[in-house]
């Protein structure tokens, strides 16, 4: 579950990690009235900034700076209601309904700070850059050799030879060593104690004064660890979300929109990468990632077809069952089901194996709907690109 700016900023200062003084204006009118009654003509510059669960933002319009009462109006009114579309928004874009507005910080240097779990080692691993900023993707193509990473062991914790190694990187000594250090051993434990998958500070600030402060934050929780974040599960953000996942969700669904044109219904994640796999060896490319799991019922298997035919890319669907907890006589009844409310016309290429498969096409058979069975994965991907969708 991914936050937004101000909420991990919210989270951080909670350890005594140092952040700029700020608000959150949920209107136009809110935001200036912050302005004028709190930056005035003296505390600019200030920074607007759209709230949306997305990076590159500054390139895209989403950050403006403003340094006196004329652009902080305009940059409110610009970037309030826009659609911003980064490389990391989906669809056409996400509509920015949240402001957060925050005081200008004199910047002497940038650095790049993140912790986040390495599944390959069960470490955690900390990953700094004295090239902090907007271009660390840059950064990390071009010029890797700028790029520190230490491994945590979480059962031992965060060293002190750890921090020393990442400080001198850096080119931190004396003072700012020390500062540097507390901040590193706040932020982990901040990582620890709320169950984060992601902490990420770009930039960290160095001020003309020596102190630092997280000029911009990320943080995603691990949805697996939200039933004792209480606390953090109560900021979750629906409005961000897409509409198609979040009605998945109510059904017990595995939805994720891609954005390709051929729609998939399977069971089991290994399942559904080998039918992304069949779809691209057919020339198209995947709509979309659903699984309906072990446990579906008829009513689930119906409301994912219904789901799907409401994507307007979606061209053909792709169903890819292999019964064993879920037989393939209930995916059937569902197929048929949906389709039949919905009134289908859209080519959909069935293959089926496993429990009940017998049944289960002899349910597709007697529906009277136009269905394209498949005997094997091979004959899925022919009969898909014989389709023409590619």
């Amino acid at each position: 579950m991914k936050l937004h700016e101000y909420q991990a900023k919210e989270l951080f200062s909670r350890y005594d990690l140092p952040i700029p003084e700020g608000w959150l204006a949920k209107t136009p009118e809110k935001a200036m009235k912050y302005v004028r009654e709190h930056v005035g003509k003296e505390g600019f510059p200030i920074a607007i900034k759209a709230q949306v669960h997305a990076g590159g933002r500054g390139k895209s319009g989403g950050i403006l700076i403003a340094s006196n009462m004329e652009d902080a109006c305009k940059a409110v009114h610009s970037i309030h209601g826009m659609t911003l579309k980064t490389p990391q928004t989906v669809g056409e874009g996400t509509t920015v309904n949240k402001l957060l507005l925050e005081k200008g910080v004199a910047i002497e240097r940038e650095f790049y700070l993140s912790i986040l779990p390495d599944s390959s080692t069960g470490s955690f691993l900390i990953i700094a850059s004295a090239a902090g900023g907007m271009d660390i993707e840059e950064v990390a193509a071009t010029r890797p050799e700028k790029i520190i990473r230490v491994q945590v062991d979480p059962l031992v914790g965060l060293q002190a030879y750890q921090k020393r190694r990442l400080a001198y990187a850096l080119g931190l000594s004396g003072e700012l060593f020390a500062s540097f250090s507390s901040l590193l051993s706040d932020l982990y434990r901040a990582v620890m104690e709320n169950d984060l998958l992601l902490a990420e500070i770009n930039p960290l600030a160095l001020t003309s004064d020596e102190d630092f402060f997280l000029i911009d934050a990320k943080a995603e929780v691990d949805s697996n660890a939200l039933y004792r974040q209480k606390a953090l599960l109560a900021l979750y953000d629906s409005s961000e979300d897409d509409p198609l996942e979040l009605e998945a969700r109510k059904y017990g669904l595995h939805y994720i929109r891609l954005h390709g044109n051929i729609g998939t219904i399977v069971n089991g994640a290994g399942l559904a990468m080998a039918s992304m796999d069949i779809i691209q060896q057919a020339g198209a490319e995947p709509a979309n990632f659903l699984d309906v799991g072990g446990g579906a019922n008829e009513n689930m298997i119906e409301h994912g077809f219904q789901i799907l035919l409401s994507d307007p890319h979606v061209e053909a669907i792709l169903i890819n069952i292999f019964g064993g907890i879920l037989r393939c006589d209930i995916l059937a009844a569902g197929v048929v089901a949906a389709a039949q409310k919905v009134g289908l016309q859209l080519p959909v290429v069935v293959r089926m194996e496993g429990t009940n498969a017998a049944e289960g096409r002899k349910i597709l058979a007697e529906s009277g709907l136009d269905l394209i069975t498949a005997t094997d994965v091979d004959d899925a991907s022919a009969k898909l690109k014989a389709l023409g969708f590619a």
